[in-house]
């Protein structure tokens, strides 16, 4: 049921970058990319970067390495040669190797997967895979590969981590960014782990829960992970769907949740938009899972012309948006709409003439 939204934010990274390339959701009809100022659209077809097919897993690996490192999970990170001490995400990939039976010579089907949990068995890391919408699943030249990229873009925008890639920053609010986004690494940011029932933390209880409430119900797990002292799905339920969950089918834990707490793979997802959350990386608040994007929304406005996080005290609002004073401007013309009448609807903000233009 849920699906890869269609998405019209991305990252600025390197904004001349793909200059020319046509838009994949125009089909035709773009002229080329045309890279806005300070939106992250096309100023040709106001369509995002990312569907010019923009980003490469270079870029994509550097982002959710800049992201991790300087955090507990730094260990997922590794130095660049020659890159002045920059990290990038060792992503775990998984190429799965099947041999194909007929009369003639053996042949092999090899199937690649973009991602998969690290640590795992292969046997283990496949059946995650199995647990996870067929649409879902992350294999090369497949939607479910594409899905996640668009994911990455979506819920780890590079301008919620780097404030060299803001447009939106005035005079004095950089130190605020940097400090937000030290306090949610050392608050909130997580990345989960895949293990079968009881074997979250290597089977410790170390995790212990941080909401005293969490699971009270539920009876200790054996302190050695052994599967043997409790019946298949007895003491488990997915803190999502509430259903039992088999013990000897995988799940995911978050540490900052405790390891009392465990999900079905499908059931991961952010608390605010039911999407998966992408490459198990979470932000932990309230007691629930949010995907980055989220989770800075629910601390800071974010503008609805820039995607970026809002940190000035003074910002325009309107029908329950928000703007940088700076950006409160029309889609088409670019005219400042501040003290002057407006539209807005799914396709933007625009000025009367242009609102009127549009409907001819």
């Amino acid at each position: 049921q849920r699906r890869c939204p269609v998405l019209f934010q991305m990252s600025v990274s390197q904004p001349q970058s793909g200059r020319g390339v046509p838009c994949l959701r125009c089909r035709g009809t773009c002229t080329g990319f045309e890279p806005h100022s300070w939106r992250k659209i096309c100023k040709s077809c106001k369509c995002s970067q990312e569907d010019h097919s923009l980003s490469s897993e270079l870029e994509e690996d550097r982002k959710i390495g800049r992201l991790l490192s300087d955090s507990r999970y730094a260990t997922l990170t590794a130095r660049v040669k020659g890159g002045d001490g920059v990290r990038v995400y060792k992503r775990n990939r998984m190429i799965v190797t099947n041999p194909i039976v007929s009369r003639k010579d053996p042949t092999f089907d090899t199937v690649t997967y973009e991602w998969a949990p690290p640590g795992l068995t292969q046997k283990l890391a496949m059946q995650y895979m199995e647990l996870i919408p067929k649409e879902m699943q992350p294999v090369a030249g497949t939607d479910g590969a594409r899905c996640r990229r668009r994911l990455l873009m979506r819920q780890l925008p590079l301008y919620d981590q780097d404030p060299s890639q803001c447009r939106g920053l005035a005079e004095g609010e950089l130190k605020l960014m940097e400090d937000f986004v030290k306090k949610y690494k050392a608050e909130a940011l997580g990345v989960g782990e895949v293990a079968l029932p009881g074997q979250g933390g290597g089977g410790k209880e170390e995790g212990k829960p941080q909401d005293k409430n969490i699971a009270a119900g539920n009876p200790p797990e054996s302190p050695n992970g052994a599967l043997e002292s409790t019946p298949t799905g007895e003491h488990y339920r997915c803190e999502t769907c509430k259903q039992r969950v088999p013990g000897d089918c995988p799940v995911v834990y978050a540490d900052r949740a405790g390891y009392s707490r465990q999900w079905h793979p499908a059931c991961f997802v952010c608390c605010r938009c039911s999407q998966p959350l992408v490459d198990l990386i979470y932000f932990w608040k309230s007691g629930a899972a949010w995907c980055g994007r989220h989770y800075c929304e629910s601390l800071r406005p974010r503008c609805a012309g820039c995607d970026e996080i809002i940190f000035s005290e003074d910002y325009q609002q309107a029908e329950g948006m928000a703007w940088h004073k700076k950006h409160f401007a029309c889609l088409e013309c670019e005219t400042l709409l501040t003290g002057k009448p407006f539209t807005l609807d799914a396709a933007g903000l625009l000025c009367m003439i242009c609102s009127k233009s549009k409907r001819l």
